[in-house]
C-alpha cells in the first residue's frame, strides 16, 4: 500500500471548512432574496388588487343600485298620478322576468333593489315597487357602457401596477441580496485564504462595510476559530520540534555507538534501526520547520532537464527511466527541487512496480509507475501525516516523505499534484494501472513567499 505523507497545518484547516461553503454561497443569495420579495409583493400586489377591484365594482353597483331607486320612485309617483299612462323605456308593470327574489320582497310591501349576474357577465340593474292596485312596477337596466369602461381602465391600472410592484420588489430584491451576496462570498474567499495559510488574513476586515448584520458574527466567529486553531497548531508544532529536537542527540550517539559493535547479524539489525530512526527524527524537524513557514528558498538558475537526469543517475535507484521532451531554464531551489524529487521516487520505488518513468516538458516534472495506484484519501483529501494508506503500519514507513515533498514545493511556490492511471473509458471503480506525480514549477521565482535569490560571482557557474 502506498503511503500518503502528512497533512499541513493549512490543510487541517480547510478539512474545518464545510467542503460545499463555495457552492452554497454561490447558489443564490441574490436571487433567493429578490424571488421571495418578488413573490411577497405578487402576493400583496393580488389581494390589493382584488380589494380594489371588488370595492369598486360594489361602489358602482350600489350608486346604480339608488339611481334606479330614484327613478323608480319618479316614475311611481307619476304612474299613480296618472293611471294607464304611458311608462319610460325600461320601466314595465309586472315584468314576467321579474327576478323571483326581487319580487318576493315587493309582493312582502317592500320597495327594493336587485343585481342579477347573466351569463354574460354584465349586470342588470333591477327596482321595483308595490302599486296601490297590487302591481308591481319595476325597471330594468343593465350596467351601464361608462361604468364598464371605468372598470376595465381600473383593472388595467391594478394590473400595471402589480407588474411594477413585483418588478421593483424583484430590483431591490437583487440589491439587497446582491450587497449580502458579495458580503458573504468575501468573507469566503478570505476563509479560503486562510485556509491555505495566510494567516494575517481576517474575515471581519474583508468583508467590510458600515452596517452591521450576522454577516460580520460569521466573520468574527471564523477568526476567533482560525486564531484558536493557529495558536494550536503552532504549539503542537513547537512541541513536535522539541522533542524531535531532543531526539536527535541520543540517537546520534545510538549510532555511533552501534557503529563500534561486532560485525553480525545482530549489528547489522541495530544500525539499520538506529538509522531509521535518525532517519525519521531528521524528517520530523523538516515537517516542523516547514510548517513554521519560515523557510525560504535559495534560488538558482538550472537547466531543468539537465538536472534531473544528472541527479537520479548519481543515486542508486533500479528501474528508473528518465526523457526529457523538453528542456527549459527555470529559477529555483536546486537542493529543495532535489528533495522532492527523491521523496517522490523512493515512494514510487517502495510501494509502486516498475518500470518508473520520469518526463520532463518545459517546467513540468512527472513521476510515473506501475503500481496500484494513490489511495483514495490522497487524492481527494492530499498528503497526510503519519498516514501510509495501509491498515497495518509496521513495514511501510512512516509517512512523512510526500508531506515533505509537497511542504518543499509550496516554499518554491510550485504546485504538487497525484492522480492515478486507470484504461481510457474505465470505471472510476476499476484497478488503477499505476500512479502519476506531477511536479509544476513556477514560472517566476517565488518572491511572494519570500525567497531570495543566490547572489553570483562573476565567472562562476
Amino acid at each position: 500500500m502506498r503511503g500518503t505523507g502528512p497533512a499541513s497545518g493549512a490543510e487541517r484547516l480547510s478539512g474545518l471548512l464545510p467542503r460545499r461553503v463555495r457552492h452554497s454561497l454561490r447558489s443564490g443569495v441574490r436571487w433567493k432574496i429578490s424571488v421571495a420579495i418578488a413573490l411577497v409583493g405578487a402576493l400583496v400586489a393580488l389581494a390589493l388588487s382584488l380589494v380594489v377591484h371588488n370595492a369598486a365594482r360594489v361602489s358602482m353597483l350600489d350608486n346604480a343600485r339608488d339611481v334606479q331607486d330614484e327613478r323608480i320612485q319618479f316614475v311611481q309617483r307619476q304612474y299613480e298620478a296618472r293611471p294607464g299612462g304611458n311608462l319610460p323605456v325600461g320601466f314595465a308593470v309586472n315584468d314576467p322576468l321579474l327576478p323571483t327574489e326581487l319580487r318576493a320582497k315587493v309582493l312582502s310591501g317592500r320597495r327594493a333593489t336587485y343585481v342579477s349576474e347573466p351569463s354574460d357577465g354584465v349586470p342588470d340593474i333591477w327596482a321595483a315597487v308595490p302599486l296601490a292596485d297590487g302591481d308591481i312596477l319595476s325597471v330594468h337596466t343593465r350596467f351601464t357602457d361608462r361604468s364598464a369602461t371605468v372598470m376595465k381602465d381600473l383593472d388595467q391600472a391594478l394590473i400595471i401596477g402589480s407588474i411594477a410592484v413585483v418588478f421593483g420588489g424583484s430590483a431591490l430584491g437583487v440589491l439587497i441580496g446582491g450587497q449580502l451576496s458579495r458580503r458573504l462570498r468575501k468573507a469566503a474567499s478570505a476563509a479560503r485564504e486562510v485556509a491555505q495559510g495566510r494567516t494575517d488574513v481576517r474575515v471581519r476586515e474583508a468583508i467590510g462595510g458600515v452596517v452591521r448584520d450576522e454577516t460580520d458574527d460569521l466573520a468574527r466567529a471564523v477568526d476567533a476559530m482560525a486564531d484558536a486553531l493557529k495558536q494550536r497548531l503552532e504549539a503542537e508544532r513547537r512541541v513536535t520540534a522539541d522533542i524531535a529536537h531532543e531526539l536527535r542527540t541520543p540517537v546520534t550517539g545510538l549510532l555511533t555507538a552501534a557503529e563500534l559493535l561486532p560485525p553480525g547479524r545482530p549489528s547489522e539489525l541495530v544500525k539499520d534501526r538506529a538509522q531509521a530512526m535518525r532517519t525519521l527524527v531528521e524528517d520530523v524537524l523538516e515537517v516542523a520547520r516547514l510548517d513554521s513557514s519560515a523557510e525560504r528558498a535559495e534560488l538558482q538558475d538550472i537547466m531543468l532537464g539537465e538536472f534531473v537526469s544528472r541527479r537520479i543517475a548519481a543515486r542508486t535507484f533500479d528501474g528508473i527511466t528518465v526523457s526529457v521532451i523538453h528542456e527549459s531554464e527555470v529559477t529555483t531551489d536546486p537542493r529543495r527541487l532535489e528533495r522532492i524529487l527523491f521523496n517522490l521516487l523512493a515512494n514510487a520505488a517502495k510501494h509502486a512496480r516498475p518500470p518508473i518513468e520520469v518526463s520532463v516538458e518545459g517546467r513540468v516534472v512527472r513521476v510515473r509507475d506501475h503500481g496500484p495506484g494513490f489511495p483514495e484519501d490522497l487524492l481527494e483529501e492530499g498528503p497526510s501525516r503519519f498516514r501510509t494508506g495501509a491498515a497495518d503500519r509496521a513495514g511501510h514507513g512512516h509517512g512523512l516523505g510526500l508531506t515533505i515533498a509537497a511542504g518543499q514545493a509550496q516554499v518554491l511556490g510550485a504546485r504538487l499534484t497525484f492522480r492515478n492511471v486507470r484504461p481510457p473509458g474505465a470505471d472510476p471503480g476499476t484497478p488503477a494501472e499505476g500512479a502519476v506525480a506531477v511536479l509544476w514549477l513556477p514560472e517566476h521565482a517565488p518572491t511572494n513567499t519570500g525567497s531570495f535569490p543566490m547572489v553570483r560571482l562573476p565567472g562562476t557557474t
